[in-house]
């Protein structure tokens, strides 16, 4: 029976940890959305929120609350997590209207208990990778991975699968 390195099993330990952390940061992010709680919004967001949207203009519905545009229950859209992942730093959320005509897809940047940034992603199908040299695929230079090369997925959003809808794909490299 060998040992195992507690070196090893700390770092793992503590990446697990922040994981958790980095979730239920998130978590209580959508439950603050869900209530209105603005300043309970504020103290989990940023002043300077980096917020990048892929999809049809008209689903910015996250934008338009946190600016405060979306002051009518007719345009509130109600963000409801169905999965949730973290890999490090990033938290995935992924979810779906009511009526599951529309998909979503959330990747949070969590530091030091604040969200800094925010990929939104609506009808799209989003493969998240780990870009480094540990799977042999370099950081620094995308162009020069050859085609043959591949680098592993770490996740892939499952809802725009079982709502039947043929959407756009896309690769997010962390």
């Amino acid at each position: 029976m060998g040992t195992k390195d507690p070196n090893t099993i700390g770092l793992l330990g503590q990446e697990i940890l922040e994981e958790t952390r980095n979730k239920g940061v998130v978590l209580a992010l959508y439950e603050a959305l869900s209530s209105r709680d603005v300043d309970k919004v504020q103290k989990l967001l940023a002043s300077d929120l980096e917020w990048w949207f892929h999809g049809p203009p008209s689903h910015q519905f996250l934008m338009r609350i946190l600016t405060g545009t979306a002051n009518s229950d007719h345009y509130f859209f109600k963000f409801i997590p169905q999965s949730i992942d973290a890999f490090g730093s990033t938290v995935l959320v992924e979810g779906c209207d009511p009526d599951r005509s529309i998909t979503w897809v959330h990747a949070w940047t969590v530091n030091d208990g604040i969200i800094t940034q925010v990929r939104e992603y609506f009808n799209t199908s989003l493969t998240v990778t780990r870009l480094d040299n540990n799977n042999n695929c370099p950081s620094s230079d995308l162009s020069s991975i050859a085609p043959s090369r591949h680098c592993p997925s770490l996740w892939e959003s499952s809802l725009p699968n079982r709502v039947g809808k043929s959407v756009p794909g896309l690769v997010l490299a962390l």
